[in-house]
């Protein structure tokens, strides 16, 4: 008799069945206006991404993929779990020398962290995140197959680029697919940044101010990377009502207690700034004593807490002292199901992967096919190096420069990347299924989960490495009552 958990993973293979079938009917004369149209909707809106000052439009895949309400409920929950304990690390590491062992910051970073940590953040600590996960929702054992990969503490990517991809195949594709089938029922999810803007409204209400005005902080002449937080500022004004701006940290005042962008006050900010490039940016002599308070008095998305954001974390999560210490049941159970195991590269005796104890650098060398070695603090998918896609000697030389690099990188136990078939254009014009890696963004608050999805047919899946955005969408089985 199979479980209800089960039942819910096969009937999503039977949605998913539907969708690649509708796809399949839609004829390739359509199918390419369909495509061309979603390109030419993504240039209009700014669905861009620069690569060294250059401008590329980042593609979005012509299929939905799609998930049960039940499902959608239950990585909400498992999510939700993951990103508070992540949210209470600091806390943990301020008091913890063996957390901040398996979570090491930089002198300088150490400085502002406990500068900027203050009574208020113990009271209301906000930090808005992603995390990236797998998951094969069209098997009965799903629940099993949800890993959580890494987290996304600040300025996570996509904040205008997803939610605006998701409404552009909504528009071009969903009238053909409920055309070819009328019972398939599909529906957009949460919007990212609803969810974000209602996180920052109401911690402004936590802090009692009674001003409303928002500053989005990023890079604003940066050569690489999404340009999107000038068309998010826009969003939120046009959907809120509430005074929005856009600036670089250069163009903050710290004036006593407040800081002005343009004369006026600042309530609270967004920051697309780690303090490491904040004190980078000191260096160079911009005054970055505006972001400093900001963090301090609590005025700042995400916190100060998401200072400690490296891969690193899940360790906490996976060393069964760390997790006996720190964390109730329920969390460990999340931790133990859905969070692979992972240690910091260096020499040591640690629990391992099959849950021995033993040297850490001698069970990396050997055990290459289980495991991933990874920047501890990178992002963008670069230097990530899968043991499973070398030779033993190419392995060998990535782990002795992750040795020589005192905790700079992660091993992690290597978590298969799930594999869907989206609709391509052949060189002939026909259309068929071809096959492309997809990792999750799972971005949990208590109000809702937004869900969102990159593709590539590379392992290593990044908007940053010309992967594309794929569309999640919620699909209702009462269709299944037609049949």
């Amino acid at each position: 008799m199979r479980t209800p958990a089960e039942e819910l993973g096969l009937l999503s293979r039977q949605v998913g069945g539907r969708v690649r079938s509708a796809l399949l009917g839609i004829a390739p004369e359509r199918m390419r206006d369909v495509v061309h149209r979603i390109g030419e909707d993504a240039h209009a809106a700014r669905l861009i991404y620069l690569h060294h000052g250059g401008a590329e439009a980042v593609s979005i895949l012509p299929a939905p993929l799609t998930v049960l309400p039940e499902q959608e409920a239950y990585l909400h929950t498992t999510a939700l779990t993951l990103h508070d304990a992540t949210r209470r690390l600091l806390e943990l590491w301020l008091v913890d020398p063996d957390v901040r062992s398996a979570l090491p910051v930089p002198h300088g970073d150490e400085d502002w962290i406990r500068h900027c940590w203050t009574p208020l953040h113990a009271r209301s600590n906000p930090v808005f995140g992603r995390l990236d996960a797998v998951v094969l929702l069209e098997s009965a054992q799903w629940k099993s197959t949800l890993q959580f990969l890494e987290p996304n503490l600040t300025g996570i990517g996509g904040l205008h680029m997803l939610p605006t991809a998701e409404r552009i195949l909504e528009q071009r594709l969903g009238p053909l697919l409920r055309q070819w089938d009328p019972a398939l029922r599909l529906t957009l999810g949460q919007d990212i940044r609803e969810l974000l803007a209602g996180q920052m409204l109401e911690h402004l209400e936590a802090l009692g101010r009674p001003g409303r005005r928002l500053c989005f902080v990023e890079p604003r002449w940066a050569e690489d990377g999404p340009e999107e937080q000038t068309l998010l500022a826009e969003h939120l004004h046009r959907r809120l009502g509430v005074e929005v701006c856009h600036a670089d940290p250069s163009e903050l005042v710290l004036d006593g207690d407040e800081v002005l962008f343009h004369g006026q006050v600042v309530d609270l900010a967004y920051r697309d700034y780690s303090v490491e490039e904040l004190r980078r940016l000191n260096q160079r002599g911009v005054d970055v004593s505006p972001m400093r308070a900001l963090l301090a008095q609590d005025r700042m998305v995400s916190s100060i807490a998401a200072e400690l954001e490296q891969k690193s974390m899940w360790e906490v999560f996976t060393d069964p002292a760390l997790v006996r210490r720190h964390f109730t049941p329920g969390e460990r159970q999340v931790f133990r199901r859905h969070v692979p195991w992972t240690r910091l590269v260096r020499g040591r005796r640690t629990e391992l992967a099959d849950g021995s104890v033993g040297h850490l650098p001698e069970f990396v060398r050997s055990e290459r096919e289980l495991l991933v070695l990874k920047p501890n603090r990178g992002y963008g998918g670069t230097g990530v190096c899968i043991g499973a896609e070398q030779t033993q000697g190419a392995w060998e030389r990535a782990v002795d420069r992750a040795m020589a690099e005192p905790d700079g990188w992660v091993a992690q136990q290597r978590i298969q990347v799930p594999v869907h078939e989206f609709p391509v254009l052949a060189p002939d014009g026909g259309v068929h299924l071809e096959p492309f890696y997809v990792v999750l963004g799972l971005a949990p608050t208590e109000e809702g989960l937004s869900l969102t999805a990159r593709a590539s047919q590379e392992p290593v899946v990044n908007v940053a490495r010309r992967g594309g955005l794929a569309v999640v969408m919620v699909a209702h089985p009462d269709f299944l009552d037609s049949h």
